[in-house]
């Protein structure tokens, strides 16, 4: 894998930019510094109406400060950051942020472990996964808050992609476990700064994006300099949390944990109507970029790879292999479901 580390270019807090407004503190406000995976429009949907939400409700009790993208530390750091207390809070995958967890590789977009964004929440609260990823985070020193889903990941490109043929040698930006997997198909997985990708793909230095669905492309300005757009796609949501420094966490009032919590959940629910009816929305109405496809017998071929994938995670370690059974049995529960949980 290709990598490249931005690091900020001046020194202290005056080369970051200016956190979200907030009003006059009382002396005893409790202050948190939260930085999310998203850049400013981005931002705007995935984290910033429930930090608002939250702000205004606890009033001069607490305030966080919300940054975007690399303001702080560069995303890979994110999770160093929070454990060692530098940010009080993330919002993030586990994989982007480097977690150093068993359950890291599940973060982001594991290959075909949803199908639908409904599935993730259904996972964690249902299925079990919330327990594992308490009991990881416990660990080392971060309390995992709330999870749930964001877009599908789809191959959003200069060329167009009807084969798997024509996916290789693509450099792509992807999420680091995506691009382990889609590395077999001679995709080239490349990790730059958040904010370069949109350059990145006017000069040349990448080919295309794996990173979203539809909507961000258009929110962020990827849809204006990529061509076409992969109906496909190799998972149908990625999944992210709220984390916290536990330290920070334990000291907070239970009501203000609690009004912390629902403002997630606010921000679950938000995410999952914005991206449903975005994702259908531009397939339907965008103008920006024409839809490709790779025939459902050829795609099937990266279907059958990913439960070839998932085995080999699961021979990592016995967490990792329970989160895995988990899937499985998800999965098996839905297509035995029919109808609309899985179609045929």
């Amino acid at each position: 894998m290709t990598t490249r580390r931005k690091f900020l270019k001046t020194a202290g807090m005056g080369a970051v930019a200016a956190p979200l407004a907030t009003p006059a503190l009382a002396q005893s406000t409790i202050t948190w510094r939260m930085q999310t995976y998203a850049g400013p429009a981005l931002a705007e949907h995935v984290v910033k109406p429930a930090i608002d939400m939250f702000n205004k409700i606890a009033g001069d009790r607490m305030q966080i400060e919300l940054f975007f993208a690399d303001q702080l530390v560069p995303t890979g750091e994110l999770f160093r950051a929070m454990q060692r207390g530098t940010i009080d809070a993330v919002q993030s995958d586990d994989d982007s942020m480097a977690s150093p967890t068993e359950v890291t590789v599940f973060g982001g977009y594991f290959p075909f472990a949803s199908r639908y964004s409904l599935d993730v929440p259904v996972l964690f609260n249902q299925y079990g996964l919330n327990e594992i990823w308490d009991a990881e985070y416990s660990k080392v020193g971060v309390k995992h808050i709330s999870a749930g889903a964001w877009d599908p990941c789809h191959f959003a490109t200069k060329d167009p992609i009807n084969s798997l043929e024509d996916l290789k040698g693509k450099r792509v930006f992807t999420f680091p476990t995506a691009g382990r997997f889609l590395s077999q198909f001679g995709v080239v997985p490349v990790t730059l700064p958040w904010e370069d990708i949109e350059v990145a793909v006017q000069t040349g230095e990448l080919d295309g994006i794996a990173w979203s669905g539809i909507t961000e492309d258009y929110t962020v300005g990827w849809a204006d300099v990529t061509d076409y757009f992969l109906t496909n796609n190799i998972s149908g949501a990625w999944a992210g949390s709220f984390f916290a420094n536990m330290d920070r966490w334990n000291e907070l009032p239970e009501d203000l944990q609690t009004l912390f919590r629902v403002c997630c959940d606010q921000s679950h629910y938000y995410r999952q109507w914005w991206y449903w009816g975005g994702e259908a929305s531009l397939r339907v109405n965008g103008t920006k970029m024409k839809l490709t496809s790779i025939p459902d017998e050829e795609w099937a071929q990266v279907e059958a790879a990913a439960r070839v994938f998932w085995d080999e995670i699961a021979a990592e370690s016995e967490t990792k292999a329970k989160v895995v059974e988990i899937f499985k049995q998800y999965n098996e529960d839905m297509e035995k479901a029919g109808r609309p949980y899985r179609y045929t």
